[in-house]
């Protein structure tokens, strides 16, 4: 496999409203030599600059969102940030990377 050849050591974490799910993972689609494999949640995320665009969530102070994260190297993960800042550059969409010590499969 590709993904064997570079060292996979963080995974990065996205998070957008549910809204933006589908823009987001063409995004991660369209850099497979970044990008290797995902993993999808949903959830429901709340904060004090929180945009609350339907009545439901303002009544219930917070919005359905969607988590993506991918393990990943950790070169490739700056490059599909700034990708997607210039691509994006919307303040609905956040990130963290975090370290992997190990990743692997169990075959």
């Amino acid at each position: 496999m590709k993904n064997q050849m570079k060292e996979m050591n963080c995974c990065l974490t996205l998070v957008c409203h549910r809204s933006l799910e589908e823009r987001l993972v063409d995004h991660l689609l369209e850099h497979p030599e970044w990008v290797y494999g995902f993993s999808v949640l949903n959830l429901e995320g709340g904060s004090q600059n929180e945009l609350l665009s339907s009545m439901i969530e303002q009544v219930r102070g917070r919005s359905r969102r969607v988590q993506i994260q991918t393990i990943m190297n950790l070169d490739d993960a700056h490059e599909l940030i700034v990708c997607l800042k210039q691509e994006e550059h919307n303040p609905e969409m956040a990130y963290w990377i975090t370290p992997v010590i190990e990743f692997g499969r169990l075959s």
